[in-house]
Formats: structure tokens, C-alpha cells, sequence
């Protein structure tokens, strides 16, 4: 049995979720659906509401033309457009939700919302962000690694910056597929610590290792993908200032990437701020794919609503 049909009518909210096999059955199917094989429109006749509390560029774009490729029909729904940005419960916007489309796609602050969304949703739920997971870039990150690596098992990626949602969701998805990841962030900005353990946990499982410091050189060293995120994540402006201070040596450029290996790619998920977390000459030079690994948002988009769908 294709192991994707496992995956039939499950919701989408963290990687830790899913197998080492069910994620490369993933991989693999965005892969084939990036190369234009598979099935030709699998979700004919499908409708993703997709509910929008934070804006985005490339989350709205990727998943609205995604499920257009596939044949079904996107449905963008803003807090304003919803009565959920008026007070309605979760409860009915999940059982009402549930009654007119097929799969719901939350881009939402609090996890713990989009977790009470899923519970009483009789239908698949994607998480697209919430502030401690973002599991779809995620996987379009394993994407492109595989795709300019040629492989996942042992390769070592270092993260470098503010230990977020990207951070953790790459972590997990890190773990699974046994690679090595190392996180470096300054004093105060660590990942949350309950979910480092799981991804220890998780690595010890697969061979692989999760090391968090505070010294960027020591998680570059040997790396074979650099990855960063903005120092000030959305809702966060208010602290910029505050945060380029603390994060004064944490930038990638080209010194910090001696320390990775020759070869190594350089990843961010976008948006950017060349000059502070990354310089021009990294994220604009010839290691960089990060255009590659936003393109493939949409390709491992697509390959998870075909399989919670189809």
C-alpha cells in the first residue's frame, strides 16, 4: 500500500507528527509533482478555505496557486472576512467550516488555536504558521536540500539567528530524516527547550544529533547548509532595535561561511534584510538557492493536500 494513504484526512500541524517514511513519501511526491508527473488535477472539485490572521507573500501565493494546478478551488479568508475575527467561537467556526469546504489552511498566531481548530474540524487542517511551528517551510526546506544535496541522512545544517518557529519546525524535520542540525543563537532568544528535547529525542531515534550554542562559528563548522531567518520576526517590529544589538555577531557572511564546508548551500525562508541577518554577498551568491527553496513551498504544499485530499 502507498504510504501516502496513510495520510488521508490528517491534519498538518507539526512534522513530529508524521514518520521518517511518511515525510520522504512526501518529499518524493513534490518532487514528482515539481517534474509535472503524478496525477494530472487529483483535486477536481476540492475548496481550501484558507484562513489568513497573519499576512503573507509566499504562503498565501504558493497555496492558492497550488491547489488552483491541482484542480480544486482556494477560498482566501481574512479576519475580516470571517466572523472568527469578531469573537466566534473556534468550536463553530471549525464545524461550520467543516460543512462547506473540504480542508482548511490557518496561518494563525497561537499554536494552541490552531490545535482547538483541528480538534473539532471534521476535515484535514494544514498549519501554514503559528508562532512556535512552520512545518510547511519546513518541508520545502528537506526539499531543496535533497534536491542540490542528493541525499538527507548525515549531512549537517546549522541555524543561525533567533530561535523561532522556523527554527523549531526545522529541528524536528531535521531529526527525522537524519540529518544533523545545529542551532546558534544569542543569549535569551534559545529555542523553546521542551521542543529541543523532543528533537533530541526524535535524532537519537535516526542517528542524527540537535545542538543548540550561543557560538555561531561552533554551528557552522562543517556544515553543509547555512540557514537563517529575520532578527525580528512579524509582530515583533516593536523590538528591532532592541535585536540588532543583541544580535551583533550572529550575521551570516562571508567569514562566518568559511567555517561550513566549500560546497554548502545557503538557505532563508524569506522575507529578507540584507545587512543584518545575512549579507548581500551571501543570500546574492552562488551558494545561495533561496529561490529554489521558495518555489518549492509550493511543490511540498502541494504534495500535502494531495495527500490529506485526494
Amino acid at each position: 500500500m502507498n504510504i501516502l494513504n496513510n495520510l488521508k484526512g490528517k491534519d498538518f500541524l507539526t512534522l513530529a507528527d508524521f514518520s521518517t517514511e511518511e515525510i520522504l513519501a512526501l518529499l518524493d511526491l513534490a518532487i514528482e509533482l515539481k517534474a509535472g508527473k503524478g496525477p494530472q488535477k487529483p483535486l477536481a472539485g476540492k475548496t481550501l478555505g484558507m484562513i489568513f490572521q497573519k499576512s503573507s507573500t509566499r504562503t498565501r501565493v504558493s497555496f492558492e496557486v497550488g491547489m488552483l494546478q491541482l484542480g480544486g478551488h482556494p477560498l482566501f479568508l481574512s479576519n475580516n472576512d470571517i466572523q472568527l475575527g469578531r469573537g466566534e467561537t473556534i468550536y463553530d467556526t471549525a464545524k461550520v467550516l467543516s460543512r462547506y469546504v473540504d480542508a482548511i489552511m490557518i496561518r494563525a498566531h497561537g499554536h494552541e488555536q490552531v490545535e482547538e481548530l483541528a480538534k473539532h474540524a471534521d476535515i484535514p487542517v494544514i498549519n501554514g504558521l503559528t508562532d512556535t511551528y512552520h512545518p510547511c517551510q519546513a518541508l520545502a526546506d528537506l526539499q531543496t536540500i535533497l534536491e542540490h544535496k542528493g541525499r538527507l541522512k548525515g549531512l549537517k545544517v546549522a541555524y543561525i539567528g533567533d530561535g523561532n518557529n522556523v527554527a523549531h519546525s526545522l529541528m524536528i524535520g531535521c531529526a527525522k530524516v537524519g540529518i544533523d542540525v545545529a542551532i546558534a543563537t544569542p543569549a535569551g532568544y534559545e529555542p523553546d527547550a521542551k521542543i529541543v528535547e523532543r528533537a533530541k529525542l526524535i535524532a537519537q531515534a535516526h542517528g542524527s544529533s540537535v545542538v543548540v550554542t550561543n557560538d555561531p562559528v561552533e554551528a557552522a563548522k562543517n556544515a553543509d547548509v547555512l540557514y537563517t531567518d529575520v532578527w525580528a520576526s512579524m509582530g515583533q517590529e516593536a523590538e528591532q532595535e532592541k535585536r540588532v544589538k543583541d544580535f551583533a555577531g550572529y550575521q551570516i557572511d562571508s567569514q562566518l561561511c568559511s567555517h561550513a564546508k566549500p560546497d554548502f548551500i545557503f538557505l532563508h525562508c524569506l522575507p529578507a534584510h540584507r545587512g543584518e541577518e545575512v549579507s548581500a554577498e551571501v543570500i546574492d551568491g552562488p551558494n545561495s538557492v533561496i529561490f529554489d527553496e521558495a518555489e518549492n513551498r509550493l511543490h511540498a504544499q502541494k504534495a500535502i493536500m494531495v495527500a490529506c485530499l485526494s
